[in-house]
Formats: structure tokens, sequence, C-alpha cells
């Protein structure tokens, strides 16, 4: 097999540009192994829905609702087993049927619900 280039005549030369090639390689695996995990996380952060907008506490009887929230980042809401995700209207629902509106991060007032 010809080579596209020249090869060094001896083997203490050969050595030295296999052990070179073997290096490089290692090199170029690492950087696709590292470039193959970032297309990962990138594709998780763009599979990630969106944070809720609107989140319904549950009491911890798990049936009963407590409160109306805005987002779930509020420091009210209590844990996430205890809350789920709600649109506008039941949001507004909610709060119409006497569901109380967080007085922390008051969802009524974002809703416009004025009493």
């Amino acid at each position: 097999m010809s080579a596209p280039f020249d090869l060094p005549p001896d083997l203490p030369r050969l050595r030295t540009l296999e052990t070179f090639l073997l290096a490089l390689l290692a090199w170029v695996r690492e950087r696709i192994t590292h470039l193959e995990q970032q297309a990962v996380i990138h594709e998780k952060i763009a599979r990630q829905k969106p944070p809720a907008e609107w989140t319904l506490e549950i009491s911890i009887n798990g049936h009963t609702p407590m409160r109306v929230h805005m987002g779930e980042d509020c420091a009210l809401s209590g844990t996430q087993v205890r809350t789920r995700e709600i649109s506008r209207q039941e949001a507004i629902r909610w709060i119409g049927d006497g569901v109380e509106a967080c007085a922390l991060c008051r969802p009524d007032s974002e809703l416009r619900i004025f009493e």
C-alpha cells in the first residue's frame, strides 16, 4: 500500500510517528465525545416544556383545591406533589368559584379579578 506522502524509512521514526498519531486520534475522539455530550444537553434543554404560568395547590388530602398561584416558583405553592399546572381559564374559574388566590404571587391581580 502506498501512502500519499513519504513515510520515514526506519523503525524508530515510524514508532514516533505512530505514537504521535495515536495521541492525535485520542484527542480527536475526546473532542467528538465532548461535542456529542453537548448535543445531548442542548437537545434535553430544547425538549423541556416551559414553566407553568398558573398552578393549583391541592390540600394534603389530595382532593381539595387550596390556592391558585401564578407560575410554579411561588414560595407558598407547596410541593410539586401537591400542585398541578392549570390554564389561565381554569385559574379564573377556580378563583371565581371561591378558591383562594395566593397572597404572595397575587394571581388575581394578574388575571384582573377584583372583588
